[in-house]
């Protein structure tokens, strides 16, 4: 059974301090986009979760 999401809430936070081109913010990026990940996956769920409850 295919799934169709019509709702996607993105929430961006900008920082004002660009990091520097070292290896520690090539990991940090890696980990915070494991994050965004984590957190685009979590989203979904409830969504899914509250659909179904309806």
């Amino acid at each position: 059974m295919p799934i169709l999401i019509n709702e996607i809430e993105i929430s961006v936070t900008v920082s004002d301090n660009p990091s520097s081109g070292s290896s520690s913010a090539v990991d940090q990026s890696s980990s915070s986009k494991e994050e965004i990940i984590k957190e685009c996956v979590e989203q979904v769920m409830e969504i899914l979760n509250q659909k179904n409850q309806r």
